[in-house]
């Protein structure tokens, strides 16, 4: 079923899930507009391509900029996907700070300060969608490991939710998505699942999102995850 008429864009796309992600919409008719930090050769390469910009979510001038560039412009998803797993595997107290508090701005802060910057952005009816993950859910912990991401995505989740309080009036709704375990450079050759699938997963559930307000907390096949 195409949806020529949709339009997302998808902030950190330049490869692994945010480029899956611009793949899957646009196989099914979206128009898509991707931005990327720095060279993007998987982007460049599709055809038709996406309108491709240039920013780093943890510079908010970059952003700001971005924003005022998209001027006039609405979509109905706004997808920050962008993130980092630094020293993931090894515990806080033994790791760097510098290198925790960076995954800490990168995977929470930016990408809330980013969603705030592009809510003039989004269609009445659309959604911000922050890309999560089950390492964020603190009811869910029960092995530990990945501590400083962990912590990250629970902050991230934490801060979605107050901003959807913040915006409870405006005509859109927010969603956490967990894409699956997937064999992309972070999540390792032994993951569950492939990008492909992952991304035709989240596409499906926000096209069943879209209309909704409120804040969930999803995974790529559309189950509510415990917070």
């Amino acid at each position: 079923m195409g949806h020529e008429n949709r339009s997302a864009l998808i902030v950190g796309a330049s490869r692994g899930l945010g480029l899956g992600v611009v793949q899957a919409l646009m196989a099914r008719g979206w128009d898509v507009t991707a931005t990327a930090r720095g060279p993007a050769p998987g982007l460049d390469g599709l055809e038709p391509a996406p309108r491709i910009e240039r920013v780093d979510i943890d510079d908010d001038a970059a952003v700001a900029r971005l924003a005022e560039t998209l001027a006039g412009r609405r979509f109905d998803v706004v997808f920050i996907v962008a993130g980092v797993a630094t020293e993931a595997h090894v515990p806080v107290p033994q790791g760097s700070r510098a290198s925790a508090l960076k995954v800490f701005e990168t995977n929470a802060i930016s990408p809330i300060r980013a969603a705030e910057a592009l809510v003039p952005r989004v269609a009445p009816g659309g959604l911000v969608v922050l890309m999560s993950s089950i390492l964020g859910s603190v009811g869910a912990n029960e092995s530990g490991g990945w501590e400083s991401y962990r912590a990250s995505k629970a902050g991230l989740n934490t801060l979605a939710r107050s901003f959807e309080v913040r915006h409870r009036d405006a005509p859109f709704g927010v969603v956490l998505l967990h894409p699956g375990w997937v064999r992309t450079d972070m999540g390792g050759p032994e993951a569950d699942i492939d990008v492909a699938t992952s991304a035709a997963g989240m596409a499906e559930v926000l096209e069943r999102r879209l209309g909704q307000k409120g804040c969930v907390y999803l995974d790529y096949r559309g189950e509510t995850l415990p917070w």
